[in-house]
C-alpha cells in the first residue's frame, strides 16, 4: 500500500516511532522526554462505523482533489498554491448543493487532508529541484480499493474518558483499552486495517537514562536468520516456522479458488463479481493481515530482546535492499523480513535507552574479512555458508563472523 501523505502511518504502526525530545535533570538521575505512539482499538456501533467511513472517504477524496489542482497548475506553469489557498477553495466548495456531503463530517478532517497533499507535493517537488537531499516518491492519488482509509482528529477536541474516546462529529466511540488521560496528544489519526478501527496517537512519555555495560553488539541481517548478533545470540526468521508455512498454504489455496470463480463469471472482457468472491476476498484479506502483524511482532520481540541486554553500542550492517528486491530468486524473502521495519525499532528503541546506534557503510566487507587476521576474501559465493580463511586457517559460521567485523567496525 501506498501512504503519499507524508508517510505518516510509518510513525504509528505497531508499537512505533519515538522521538528524542528534551534531556532533564530529575533529582540524580538524567530524565529523557520522548514521544511514544499508543495505538488503540475502537469499537464503533453501526452508526458510528458509517460516520467513520464518511471520514475516511472525505479525507480520500479531498487528497486526490488537492494533487489534481497541483497537476493542472504544474502543467499550465501557474504559480505555487499555497495550503491557504487550497482550504478557501474547500470552504467554499462545500456551499454548492453537489458537494454538501462534505459537511456531513469535521471540518478538520478535509483540513489536514489539504495539508498532507500539499506537504507530500512540495517534498516529492523539493526533491526533483535538489532543494531537499531526501528523494521521495511523488504522491498518487489514493485508490477506494487499495488505500489504507484513515483521517485526522483534532487534538485539541479529543477527549477522553474511562474506556472511550470523543471524536468530532461521531461521538463517544468506546475503546478496547485504556487511553492516556490528562496529557497532550499528538497528531491523532484514525485508520482501518482490514478487520478493525484503531486510534494512533502520539503522547509524552519521560525515559529514565539507563546504565549500559561495556559490550559493542554487532548485528548481521541475513535471509536464513534474521538477525546473527556477535554474543552469539542467533534469531530465527519467522517465515520459516510450520505456523507461517501453514497460514501461507492456506492463502494460496484460497488465492485459486477465487481466480477459479472469476473466470466461472466471466462475462466477455469484463469479470463480474458474486458474493462468493466477496467473501474470499475478505478472507484473504484477513489472511494478509494476520501474516502482516505475525511479522511485525516478531521484529518488535527481537530488538527489544536485543536492546534490554543494555550495550553501549549497537552496529547494524546498511543493506542495498532495492537491489536485493532485483533478484527474482531472493525478492520475496527479502521483503517478508522487513530489514528496514527492523532497523527503524531498533534505532529508536536505542534512542529511549541512550545506546549508540551506527549503521556500518554500505560497501564495508563485514562478510569477506577475517575476523582473527583481517584478510579479505577476493570472491564469497552466497552459498558458501561456513567462512574459512585460507591465511591462517579460521573456521566458523559466515553470519557470525560477520557480526564480529560489525563489532569491531570504526566510522
Amino acid at each position: 500500500m501506498n501512504y503519499p501523505a507524508g508517510k505518516w502511518a510509518k510513525h504509528y504502526e505497531g508499537s512505533l516511532q519515538t522521538f528524542k525530545k528534551q534531556e532533564t535533570k530529575k533529582g540524580s538521575k538524567l530524565v529523557q522526554k520522548v514521544i511514544r505512539a499508543k495505538k488503540i482499538r475502537l469499537r464503533p456501533t453501526k452508526e458510528q462505523e458509517e460516520q467513520l467511513w464518511q471520514s475516511a472517504g472525505t479525507a480520500r477524496w479531498v487528497f486526490n482533489w488537492v494533487l489534481h489542482m497541483w497537476e493542472m497548475n504544474h502543467r499550465f506553469g501557474g504559480k505555487f498554491i499555497t495550503n491557504n489557498e487550497l482550504r478557501k477553495h474547500i470552504t467554499q466548495i462545500k456551499k454548492r448543493p453537489k458537494y454538501a456531503w462534505l459537511n456531513r463530517v469535521s471540518n478538520n478532517v478535509a483540513k489536514q487532508a489539504v495539508k498532507d497533499a500539499c506537504d507530500a507535493y512540495k517534498k516529492w517537488f523539493d526533491g526533483c529541484s535538489g532543494k531537499s537531499r531526501v528523494k521521495a516518491e511523488k504522491p498518487r492519488f489514493k485508490s477506494r480499493k487499495k488505500t489504507k482509509p484513515a483521517f485526522y482528529n483534532d487534538n485539541v477536541k479529543l477527549k477522553v474518558k474511562a474506556k472511550s474516546v470523543l471524536l468530532e462529529k461521531i461521538g463517544w466511540i468506546k475503546t478496547s483499552e485504556q487511553v492516556p488521560m490528562k496529557t497532550k496528544y499528538l497528531n491523532p489519526r484514525i485508520s482501518f486495517d482490514g478487520k478493525y478501527w484503531y486510534l494512533s496517537v502520539g503522547i509524552e512519555k519521560e525515559c529514565h537514562k539507563q546504565e549500559l555495560t561495556t559490550e559493542v553488539l554487532g548485528i548481521d541481517l541475513g535471509i536464513k536468520n534474521l538477525a546473527v548478533v556477535s554474543n552469539g545470540k542467533v534469531y530465527k526468521n519467522i517465515n520459516q516456522t510450520n505456523k507461517v508455512r501453514k497460514i501461507e498454504k492456506r492463502l494460496r489455496r484460497l488465492q485459486r479458488n477465487v481466480s477459479r470463480k472469476y473466470e466461472m463469471n466471466k462475462e466477455g472482457n469484463r469479470f463480474v463479481k458474486t458474493c462468493n468472491i466477496y467473501k474470499l476476498e475478505k478472507n484473504i484479506r484477513h489472511i494478509h493481515r494476520k501474516l502482516a502483524n505475525i511479522r511485525q511482532n516478531h521484529i518488535h520481540q527481537t530488538t527489544t530482546e536485543i536492546v534490554k541486554t543494555k550495550p553501549s553500542k549497537i552496529v547494524v550492517e546498511t543493506l542495498n535492499v532495492k537491489g536485493m528486491m532485483k533478484n527474482k530468486h531472493l525478492a520475496k524473502s527479502v521483503a517478508q523480513q522487513k530489514f528496514y521495519e527492523f532497523k527503524r525499532q531498533l534505532q529508536y528503541k536505542c534512542e529511549e535507552y541512550g545506546i549508540e546506534f551506527v549503521e556500518a557503510d554500505r560497501f564495508y566487507p563485514s562478510s569477506k574479512l577475517c575476523y582473527e587476521c583481517g584478510h579479505r576474501k577476493v570472491n564469497l559465493k552466497l552459498s558458501e555458508r561456513i567462512y574459512h580463511c585460507e591465511k591462517c586457517g579460521y573456521t566458523t559460521d559466515r553470519d557470525h563472523n560477520a557480526s564480529l567485523n560489525l563489532a569491531n567496525y570504526s566510522a
